[in-house]
């Protein structure tokens, strides 16, 4: 009996190395989210650019429409921020910006400077919003269709590849179910 508990350490290190294992092949950026087929949460917060100025989860209805988490603290929200600016001048849809975990004034001047790509942008200083979606980190990329429904969530930048292969598809869709719907 005594040697078998030897072997516990043993079969301890086994199991956690099969679980890790079986994570190398996992797709960071395909994470699962609860909220797929559910509203975008319901929030209260301050528009990036006008303090005061309080935005809804209301605000974000009636189109269809791409959520984008960012911040000026992200590198890749650096390498995605040129093709958002590309999508903002197509007008294929809104882009909502919610800063998450960030500075007001440093997140305003990124802006001014780079260019603004956002219809509205949510200041989301505390991460409360972003923690509601269940944003692991920036960038993340939330497909929203035009009832206010999160249909898909991304994580990691978007580039001409995830665009064209992933997201525009199925935004593509969802934009033919919504003038179905009369909108």
């Amino acid at each position: 009996m005594k040697k078998l508990v030897l072997f516990i350490p043993l079969v301890l290190f086994l199991g956690m190395g099969v679980f890790l294992y079986q994570g190398l092949f996992l797709n960071p950026q395909k994470l699962d989210s609860a909220l797929e087929g559910k509203p975008v949460p319901a929030f209260q917060l301050e528009r990036l650019e006008t303090p005061g100025e309080m935005l809804t989860q209301e605000n974000l209805k009636g189109e269809v429409s791409l959520i984008n988490v960012w911040a000026t603290w992200c590198p890749a929200c650096k390498y995605e921020h040129p093709y958002l600016m590309m999508l903002a001048r197509q007008n294929i849809l809104p882009i909502y910006g919610v800063n998450y975990r960030d500075e007001r004034a440093p997140a305003i001047r990124e802006l001014s400077r780079e260019g603004d790509p956002y219809t509205l942008n949510i200041f989301d200083k505390d991460g409360r919003l972003g923690l509601d979606l269940g944003v692991y980190g920036a960038p993340e990329s939330f497909i929203v269709d035009h009832n206010g429904i999160i249909r898909f969530r991304y994580a990691g930048p978007i580039d001409r590849n995830v665009w064209s292969e992933t997201l525009y598809p199925m935004i593509q869709e969802l934009q033919a179910e919504a003038k179905q719907d009369g909108v």
